[in-house]
Formats: structure tokens, sequence, C-alpha cells
């Protein structure tokens, strides 16, 4: 069955803290769009990046994170995690699972064609996001990392799409073990590798390539 895209979100950076002094700047705060977007470039219509050293480009175009984690989130955590604001995503999917995807997987949403090519990993900001500096050891013990797209075919996104997942490979290389191998186990990575569809740029930091 395929999942359903629930909330369609994008943002441009804003501050949203300090670090050592000076202001920090992201647009990892993300807000509802009700319509439709179109893709453009590495990104949707009126999504940015501050920092593209490290964030955005290609294999980091958008960003999906599950309605159901979301949840599992606000409970945990007794608050609300709202869509695109408590992890930046762009797409909060519901039936989908994010962070059990299959590296190179293909979604169709809408009329536009993305794949499945690496976790999120955190960083500093999202500690400033919540004013909890735990907040970057907590995301990477809960391995619910969500999933950064490629954009493989533009098209136009909005609110109640449909997903739907085709190509998955039967290499079982997941988002969320290479988000473990990164981050809690090395001794995941020789298995990492053997997902060609793996982001590149990760690829060659992890082979020295």
């Amino acid at each position: 069955m395929p999942g359903t895209l629930d909330s369609l979100n994008v943002g441009l950076p804003e501050p949203i803290g300090e670090h050592r002094g000076r202001p920090v700047f992201s647009g990892f705060r993300k807000s509802p769009v009700a319509g439709r977007l179109a893709t453009a470039g590495d990104n949707l219509r009126g999504d940015d990046q501050a920092d593209r050293s490290v964030h955005g480009g290609p294999e980091k175009a958008i960003y999906a994170y599950a309605a159901e984690d979301l949840a599992w989130w606000s409970a945990g955590f007794r608050r609300p995690m709202e869509p695109g604001r408590a992890f930046g995503e762009n797409l909060t999917t519901s039936g989908v699972d994010c962070s059990g995807a299959v590296i190179g997987e293909r979604w169709r949403v809408g009329s536009a064609l993305l794949e499945v090519c690496q976790p999120r990993l955190p960083c500093f900001k999202l500690g400033l996001v919540h004013d909890d500096p735990r907040m970057l050891r907590h995301f990477a013990g809960a391995s619910r990392p969500g999933a950064y797209l490629r954009i493989l075919e533009h098209g136009e996104v909005g609110a109640g799409d449909a997903i739907e997942v085709h190509d998955r490979p039967d290499h079982g290389v997941t988002i969320a073990l290479v988000a473990d191998a990164l981050l809690l186990d090395r001794s995941l990575l020789p298995r990492v590798l053997e997902a060609p569809q793996l982001a590149g740029t990760l690829r060659a930091q992890l082979t020295g390539g």
C-alpha cells in the first residue's frame, strides 16, 4: 500500500541561536505549505540552506521524516514534535518507514521521482533548535534518522499525495543501518558499502577516495 505525504514543509535560513558567541543561521525550521510546490535545482521551491558546504546539494536535496517517528518522540519527550519544526524535514510521511527505507529505493511523490541515498546525521544545530545539546546523543541513539533523497525527475508535490515505493534494491542496506554504522557501531561499515546507490560523498568519506 502506498504511504501518504502528510505535510510539505519548506523554510529559508534564519537565526536559530548562538554558537561560540556567534549567531547561527539555518533553514532547519520549516513551515507547512498549502497547495503544491515544484522541485527546482536541488531543492523544493521556497526551501534553502544556510551552509551549502554541509547541507543541501544533489544528495541531500529533500529530507523525509515519518509522522510515526514524530509521534514516538512526542511521547518520549512529552511535548509536541511538529512537522518540519522538530527535525527540519521537507516531507512528513505516514505509512512509509523512512529510517527503514533501503538505500536506492525510489519514491514517486506527486509527479516527482526521488531516490533514497543517505540518512541525516545530527549536528550542533539540532541541539540549538531544541535548546538541549543532549539532543544529538538522543537522536543518534534512537536509530530514527529519516532519509535524504535525490531528485531523479523534477515535478510537483503537495500534502495528500500518495508515496509509492518502487525499485527497492535487494542489498538490504537501510537508512537506519547506515546511521548506526556511522554513529554507533563502526563494525557495520563494510555492510554499508554494499549499497552501490549510497551517496557518493559519503562513500568517498568512508573509503578515503
